[in-house]
């Protein structure tokens, strides 16, 4: 009898799941601050974190761009990276989340962060600013992805590079093509693209 209701329990919960997954694929939303504490796992906190940075060539005194930042998965380590004399803005639409990346910094002692509440594409950033950009599990989030990646493209220095990373199961994710397709039409060109059984990472420039 214990196990059948453990069967049935796991159904339950995988049913439940998928119905979440498919509202959410129907309706983008931003990650809910409510869910945050789900980045802080050891699987989310550092999956990918240091290979997208180290594809990115990060140096000391450079500023960098987490767009949808959240908690700080990306913010952090980058700012250490850039640090002492570079920069990292990070824009989230949500000022939970932004609250919790000003504590995990202040608590592990980063100081060259700043964060800004915006949503992304209403023309907040300052233009031609940022040497690198991250947009990681975020466009697919978004109402007006084109309006996005705009924002992002006058932002970004001439020779600027934003890195685009995608990757199951994530709910919102975005295939390679239609990313390629909407980034050439803002005015990026693609130049690097790895690629994993989950997902892949887009770099695209800003030529100039």
């Amino acid at each position: 009898m214990r196990r059948f209701l453990t069967i049935i329990g796991a159904i339950g919960a995988v049913a439940a799941a998928v119905v979440w997954w498919r509202r959410q694929r129907e309706a983008p939303a931003p990650f809910s601050a409510r869910l945050s504490w789900v980045l802080s796992l050891p699987q989310f906190e550092h999956a990918r974190a240091d290979v997208i940075l180290d594809r990115l060539d990060l140096r000391p005194g450079m500023r960098v761009l987490d767009a949808g930042a959240g908690t700080g998965r990306l913010t952090i380590p980058a700012a250490r990276r850039v640090a002492p004399n570079g920069e990292v803005v990070a824009l989230d639409i949500q000022p939970e989340m932004l609250a919790k990346l000003e504590q995990r910094a202040a608590a592990e002692g980063v100081t060259n962060i700043r964060t800004v509440q915006a949503a992304l594409g209403d023309g907040a950033l300052e233009p031609e600013s940022f040497d690198r950009a991250l947009l990681v599990a975020v466009l697919g989030e978004t109402p007006d992805q084109l309006a996005v990646l705009r924002d992002l493209y006058a932002a970004l220095k001439p020779g600027g590079i934003l890195s685009v990373s995608e990757g199951f199961p994530d709910p919102h994710y975005q295939r390679a093509d239609h990313v390629r397709a909407l980034a050439a039409v803002a005015g990026f060109r693609p130049w690097q693209e790895w690629r994993t059984r989950l997902g892949y990472t887009l770099h695209l420039v800003k030529e100039g």
